[in-house]
């Protein structure tokens, strides 16, 4: 199951599905195809429709939309609400580090009364922490919460939209014991979180860092990475370059190079695996995984074909080393230990 090479070394993608397209004339005997490879005159197609349109917008429009983002987001969820995600289920297949069984035979204290001293209890004896940046109206939090069973488990999880907060806190299934949502701009890495620096297991983002202007995206990673603990993970899932998504912009959504707006005023990224390695590595976190997910849709009422590239990562926060005791490896005593073979 092979997926392109890059200079972050993976080349093997083991989590994702086995449906192979081998005959292009049954490309319309599924919904989906796993692990499409693209042509060259296919990549140098959608290169050329990228460049045709890339044109950016004058700056004081671009502006407009950097100072509004705030604004069109809410708009975005006060509109679709929770209709418009579909629950991730996937997570635990991609993801394993969010699944029970990573975070099993921990005891917990956690109290599920609601009030506001229990639940800062809950967060203090917590024994696993998970936090999920971008969290929209919880289609991440919830499969997590119904599924990791785990009593040590507490989710922390914020979005840049207060309207999307207030509807995580609104859905039935939220546990005060178990969750916290709270407003949070991940660009502004002034703003302080409510979570204590390396106290975190896991930090979760999809299809949420491509949303923020590309000038602050490294600030923004290099902040979360402070709150990971020694061994810590951080997961992503995002759009790729030349994602059939970034092919159907046209001119005058351009915001700068591989940044668009869409049509409601939010905005997006397409990363390369490369770029995405670079903001990790520079923050400290050590790859674990970097991989490039194609896949070919099929709408067969309409008899029509949509390459999809998304990027996976998992990188890690290097665990705490023990001291190496000095002179031990040639055979000398630690320093302290006097002893006397005669």
């Amino acid at each position: 199951m092979l997926v392109k090479n890059s200079s972050t070394g993976d080349v093997k993608r083991p989590q994702f599905g086995t449906r192979f397209l081998t005959d292009p004339r049954q490309v319309f005997q599924h919904n989906a195809w796993d692990n499409v490879e693209w042509t060259d005159e296919q990549e140098a197609a959608a290169k050329k429709k990228v460049l045709e349109h890339s044109q950016p917008l004058p700056p004081e429009k671009q502006e407009e939309y950097n100072s509004r983002a705030n604004e069109y987001w809410n708009e975005f969820y006060t509109i679709h609400e929770n209709r418009f995600f579909k629950d991730r289920h996937w997570l635990f297949t991609e993801f394993p580090e969010l699944a029970p069984q990573c975070s099993l035979n921990h005891e917990s204290h956690l109290d599920a009364s609601g009030t506001e001293e229990s639940q800062e209890q809950s967060r203090e004896h917590a024994t696993y922490r998970i936090l999920e940046v971008g969290c929209g109206v919880g289609n991440t939090v919830f499969p997590i919460l119904k599924t990791n069973n785990d009593p040590g488990l507490f989710v922390y999880c914020c979005d840049f939209s207060s309207t999307a907060v207030e509807l995580v806190k609104s859905n039935p299934e939220y546990d005060p014991g178990r969750c916290y949502a709270f407003v949070h701009d991940l660009s502004d890495v002034e703003a302080n979180y409510p979570i204590p620096d390396e106290t975190l297991d896991v930090i979760v983002l999809i299809f949420v860092l491509s949303a923020l202007h590309p000038k602050k995206m490294q600030a923004s990673i290099s902040r979360l990475a402070r709150l990971l603990k020694p061994g810590g993970v951080m997961l992503l899932r995002d759009y790729g370059r030349y994602d059939m998504a970034q092919l159907r912009f046209k001119k005058g959504r351009c915001l700068s190079e591989n940044f668009y707006v869409r049509g409601d005023g939010t905005q997006v990224y397409f990363f390369t695996q490369d770029e995405l390695h670079e903001l990790f590595t520079e923050a400290k976190l050590e790859k674990v995984q970097n991989l490039v997910d194609r896949r070919l849709q099929v709408n067969r009422g309409k008899q029509l074909t949509m390459y999809r590239v998304w990027i996976q990562c998992k990188y890690r926060k290097a665990p705490v080393q023990p001291p190496e005791t000095k002179g031990c490896d040639r055979g000398e005593n630690p320093p302290g230990l006097n002893v006397n073979y005669s």
